[in-house]
């Protein structure tokens, strides 16, 4: 009897329950094609690059080495090199620091306070990625002409006396954090922006009401919620801006004194052809950004981005 009172249940309860999918084969479909490029443009050349560090460079025959596991290459790049790896974090550093200092005003600006007027936002919007428009090269190119010795920066602050006439600005550390800072401004603009426009403008509201003051309002909510922005801003910022070549290389804004490791990877490639130490540099600096991100991620309380 009581079997009998349950049968009808268990029949609609099966009846209720949706298909079964088969996600493993519509998700590989899906992800074939990306795990396909990764695979190709970032697995292979990254093991190459790999098994070509260790390898063990001809000193006779000009870019000819050989394959081995000479890891004495690490070794010597780090002793030799180990200043343009410092000078290469702590410009990137100070670029984050300014891009951020630069670009939060812009994104709030653009994000909350011209909400309601779209043509306006929209235009400013256009402004701020205006700088893609133009090849990198050409934006950096420009700037050495503006702020070399014959340009108008230089004239009006030996004009003022804020600069003698043996004083440079190019070729100074501080043209290459100025060139790393505007370069890459959009990309710690457009996260920052990105995660303001979100932002429930009732809750200012409610701040105010609660008579906080506007430093108040921005330190215990607006700041606080814009954290993921900021996040990826200063991410997007750092790691493109510690490998960086150009601002701080001596045909665009950069002097002798001011090589990164970045530059240092260049020369080993392109002119003395040395490619495991020149591999070896650059497996060191993939893992010192690593090691940074993910120690900067994680006590920024966002693992989830890892």
């Amino acid at each position: 009897m009581a079997m009998t009172a349950l049968a009808p249940t268990t029949t609609a309860t099966a009846a209720a329950e949706p298909p079964r999918r088969r996600p493993g084969l519509i998700a590989f479909a899906l992800l074939a094609p990306g795990l396909a490029y990764l695979a190709l443009f970032f697995l292979v050349p990254f093991v190459s690059l790999l098994i070509t560090s260790f390898g063990i460079n001809d000193p006779v025959e000009y870019g000819a080495f050989s394959y081995g596991f000479y890891w004495q290459n690490y070794v010597d790049v780090l002793a030799e090199y180990w200043p343009q790896f410092v000078r290469s974090f702590w410009y990137a550093l100070l670029a984050t620091i300014f891009a951020l200092l630069i670009s939060y005003p812009i994104a709030y600006f653009i994000g909350v306070r011209l909400r309601e007027r779209t043509l306006l936002r929209n235009l400013l919007l256009v402004l701020v990625i205006a700088p893609f428009f133009i090849s990198f090269l050409l934006r950096t190119l420009a700037w050495k002409q503006i702020l070399s010795d014959e340009g108008p920066v230089v004239g009006f602050l030996q004009a003022v006396g804020l600069m003698g006439p043996q004083d440079h600005i190019t070729g100074t550390a501080a043209a290459v954090v100025f060139g790393l800072t505007y370069n890459f401004i959009p990309f710690m603009t457009l996260p920052l922006f990105a995660s303001l426009d979100r932002l429930d403008k009732r809750l200012l509201e409610a701040g105010s009401d609660l008579y906080a003051g506007p430093a108040t309002t921005f330190v215990k909510i607006t700041f606080p919620l814009s954290l993921p922005g900021v996040i990826s801003g200063t991410l997007l910022t750092f790691i493109p801006a510690a490998g960086d070549y150009v601002n701080a290389s001596q045909s665009f804004l950069g002097g002798p004194s001011t090589a990164m490791v970045g530059n240092v990877i260049q020369s080993k490639f392109l002119i003395t052809v040395n490619y495991p130490q020149a591999a070896a540099l650059s497996i060191l600096l993939m893992a010192v950004i690593l090691v940074i991100v993910g120690t900067y991620v994680r006590r920024a309380g966002t693992e989830d981005l890892l």
